[in-house]
């Protein structure tokens, strides 16, 4: 049924009318993962899906470098019609099997943001661990679909030495080890495809941190040094300039106000974060926001978030709450 309402809403125009009042602000758009054709994981954008994704994008929107962004919020300058930039968290290899060679074809550029240690195999992204944990066949009930995202919500707010044992408990609890290299699904680049990526021209790489802590569960130091270190790790093995980062999460409650100050100390040009909305003049660029897009695999749906008609949907809602939950006295 709602599906269906959509196709209605869409043929009376109402998505590219949404798409033609919003043009004014800039999409960032996030990805994570990607799957062969035919394939379909959680979490996971395939190639069929995403070729779609970037046809449409080349026909309604001007899709350009983050960089471009961030250096017209920097500059005050408005931006262009329509324009959109592509972000890829994490570092996984299925960015550069699957989805680096639809951007060659369609000649679009995107930013990666990589984890460092996960690049250089000192070990795996600890949220993919949990995903890893969930696939197995004697999963716990927190780890169901069900009650996941609220098992993945807890471990946010653990100190990352809590919250990793809190994860070796669950894998002692089920009798496995988790393997002390990613599986293939959740395995990294290798330096020479992120070079081979960056000497394309098309794709920037950015920083993700060292260890894709949560900001806000580790100290001001401890921040400091995932943001310097990554940085100094990714230019040496890229032998390029690290200009960008990623907030971990990146939701509001993901980091600290002064952590945006560190990120621009740092030597990054900008910053993006998680939580949804479109990026208006004005906006701060270490604070942008990003529509996610890894798991639109139907048209239109990916639509509805692309052309604007979700923007106003959320901005609709948030108008309303002080009438639909007025405070009592």
């Amino acid at each position: 049924m709602k599906r269906l309402a959509l196709h209605a809403i869409r043929s009376c125009g109402m998505f590219s009318l949404s798409r033609h009042l919003s043009s004014g602000m800039a999409r960032v758009l996030m990805y994570h993962n990607f799957s062969a054709p035919g394939i379909k994981e959680p979490g996971a954008l395939n190639v069929e899906a995403a070729r779609a994704q970037l046809a449409y994008l080349r026909r309604h929107f001007r899709v350009v470098p983050l960089l471009d962004v961030a250096e017209r919020l920097s500059s005050g300058k408005g931006f262009d019609k329509n324009t959109v930039a592509l972000t890829i968290d994490d570092g996984r290899l299925s960015c550069y099997e699957f989805f680096f060679p639809l951007l060659q074809q369609f000649e679009i550029p995107a930013t990666f943001f990589v984890v460092s240690s996960f690049i250089r195999k000192e070990d795996w992204i600890w949220t993919d661990k949990v995903l890893w944990l969930s696939e197995q066949p004697n999963a716990p009930t927190e780890l169901s679909l069900a009650k996941i995202n609220a098992f993945f919500r807890a471990l946010n707010w653990m100190r990352p030495e809590a919250r990793n044992e809190q994860i070796q408990t669950i894998a002692k609890r089920m009798g496995i080890v988790i393997p002390s290299e990613a599986p293939a699904q959740y395995a990294p680049c290798s330096w020479e495809q992120l070079r081979e990526m960056a000497d394309s021209g098309l794709v920037e790489i950015g920083s993700h941190t060292v260890t894709h802590p949560i900001m806000s569960s580790i100290t001001d130091e401890e921040s400091r040094h995932e943001l310097i270190e990554s940085k100094r790790q990714l230019e040496e093995g890229l032998g390029r300039k690290v200009r960008s980062f990623c907030f971990p999460n990146g939701q509001p409650r993901d980091f600290r106000s002064n952590q945006i100050k560190q990120v621009r100390d740092a030597g990054y040009d900008c910053s993006v974060l998680a939580h949804f909305g479109l990026v208006k003049s004005g906006s701060d660029p270490y604070q942008m926001p990003r529509v996610g897009m890894g798991s639109k695999s139907e048209s239109i749906e990916f639509s509805k978030f692309l052309d604007g008609m979700a923007y106003y949907q959320h901005e609709l809602k948030k108008l309303l709450r002080p009438i639909v939950h007025p405070q009592r006295a």
